[in-house]
């Protein structure tokens, strides 16, 4: 059990420092999806199942979804720009 305890850890660390080098914003929330499950899975170990609800919704479900609606609209309003710039 410890090993598997070492290997979250070590996963976790990578994923925080891949959130922050990764320049593909898409990317980037995906592994900050993958950030929060695997930290959900370290709550469940630590035994508070509380805490690792509210990591899963919060941090895996709301937040995530939150991202990438907001990468959405960033992306919706440069394309209208480009096509403002391609008119004009």
């Amino acid at each position: 059990m410890k090993i598997f305890e070492i290997i979250l850890l070590a996963c976790l660390i990578v994923c925080a420092v891949s959130v922050s080098v990764t320049k593909d914003l898409l990317t980037s929330i995906v592994i900050f999806m993958s950030y929060s499950l695997i930290m959900c899975v370290i709550w469940v170990l630590l035994q508070s199942p509380d805490l690792a609800i509210t990591e899963a919704a919060v941090g895996a479900g709301v937040t995530s979804i939150l991202f990438f609606v907001t990468l959405k609209k960033i992306r919706a309003i440069r394309k209208e720009e480009q096509d403002e710039q391609k008119e004009g």
